[in-house]
């Protein structure tokens, strides 16, 4: 869905490593020259707020700015997030953008959970005042990054995916005046949402949520846009991988007397639920082969079958999609529906900035589990020392939290899968 025409990806970045500076003194200067840049650009977000923050942009995407950061870290927040209540669409974009860099270069501890905590209730007031697309859409990505660094504990990514979701289904009885949202914003709203659901395991969706999300993204599979139509199905392949049907035939199949416990499965709805998928298995396999229309660009149709041609294989035999992406000298492998969708929502929001940031940036390397070759093999600064390497650091103990929550989901993805094999095979 995010993929570009240009060979970005393809390219080793320019951007010097910090083993490089060691090996060219004369790259001090330059580093001088660059955090002077940054710290103007800090102070000009008083008054010329839209051309600093831009630069900030830039900085962020160039290089990994960890020692900016350790010195400039709640000034440069809290400035972005005055920036979204009171700046134009343009400044709240690229403020929200900056405040998602942000959560991305400190990684995981104490500083994400800060991102995510001082800017959950801002960004959502924004969300509803906002009635420009960029706006929106800007707001959902920041919230989704945040949420995907900083959301360590289970409330806070539901509560963030509750926010997300609300944009397109806002709560009957508030004050909200539901308005029609256009398809960028629907698309957002989706894609943001099921980027967050790679993060939770198969038991957070209860079957009414199942149910009621299922059938309304079987009804955007039906939609004459086809960005809803791939995010649609992008999230419908994260919802099947979890393993949550064959969660709830499970439990029906071994309830005592066909009871049902208060919140679970019946019979009943574990059928419908089955008729689902087959309503959805059917919708996706038309979509795998649809001819194209009138003023529909050649690369989005074949973006379109391709996705679900994979996915129509999916459904009907278990097998995710494998695909590798070239980041500098290295390939970047995904083999599950989640990671693959986690890698094409980053790459989207990293821009130029992605080659950079999956060289460099070990929180990144955490979730792919990727290891690129080192350049130069010098040593990392003091201040990237004691942000990474110390072993009594919150971001080393809050790495360790991760990787086993990154096992258990994968633990969780291979028991869907089994389980759905074996069902087959009874």
């Amino acid at each position: 869905m995010f993929d570009s025409d240009d060979d970005t990806s393809s390219v080793s970045s320019s951007s010097t490593m910090p083993s490089e500076r060691l090996l060219n003194p004369g790259m001090d200067e330059v580093t001088v020259l660059k955090d002077a840049l940054l710290d103007q650009s800090l102070d000009a977000l008083y008054e010329k707020r839209e051309q600093a923050l831009a630069t900030i942009v830039d900085a962020f995407n160039s290089d990994l700015q960890y020692e900016f950061v350790e010195k400039k870290f709640a000034t440069l927040l809290h400035q972005c997030l005055h920036c979204t209540k009171k700046g134009s669409t343009k400044e709240t974009s690229l403020a929200t953008h900056v405040i998602g860099l942000l959560a991305l270069t400190v990684g995981l501890g104490d500083h994400a959970q800060e991102v995510l905590e001082e800017s959950v209730t801002p960004l959502s007031q924004a969300l509803k005042s906002g009635r420009e697309i960029l706006k929106i859409t800007s707001i959902l990505e920041c919230l989704a990054v945040i949420t995907f660094v900083g959301g360590n504990d289970p409330e806070q990514t539901e509560k963030s995916m509750q926010i997300i979701w609300q944009m397109i289904h806002p709560k009957l009885g508030s004050n909200v005046v539901a308005t029609k949202p256009s398809p960028a914003v629907i698309s957002a709203v989706v894609s943001s949402w099921a980027f967050l659901l790679t993060t939770v395991d198969r038991w957070t969706l209860g079957p009414k949520i199942f149910q009621e999300t299922v059938t309304y993204l079987s009804t955007l599979l039906e939609k004459d846009d086809r960005s809803v139509r791939i995010a649609a199905g992008e999230a419908l392949a994260v919802i099947y991988e979890l393993g949550t049907l064959e969660k709830f035939a499970a439990e029906v199949k071994g309830s005592a007397n066909g009871s049902v416990k208060e919140g679970g499965v019946s019979q009943e709805a574990l059928m419908h639920m089955h008729g689902l998928k087959a309503k959805v298995t059917k919708q996706v396999r038309e979509l795998s082969v649809e001819a194209g229309g009138k003023g529909s660009a050649k690369k989005d149709l074949n973006t379109q079958r391709n996705l679900f041609k994979d996915l129509v294989e999916f459904l009907e035999d278990g097998y995710a999609p494998e695909t590798s992406t070239k980041v500098g000298g290295d390939y970047l492998q995904t083999s599950t529906w989640y990671q693959m969708i986690q890698l094409n929502y980053l790459k989207h929001f990293l821009g130029g900035g992605f080659i950079k940031h999956m060289q460099e940036n070990e929180f990144l390397h955490d979730v792919f589990s990727f290891t690129p070759k080192k350049i130069g093999g010098g040593k990392l600064s003091n201040d990237e020392k004691r942000l990474f390497k110390s072993p009594n650091s919150a971001l080393n103990k809050a790495r360790t939290q991760f990787l086993a929550k990154q096992r258990m989901l994968a633990k969780n993805m291979n028991v869907g899968h089994y389980a759905a094999t074996a069902m087959e095979e009874e």
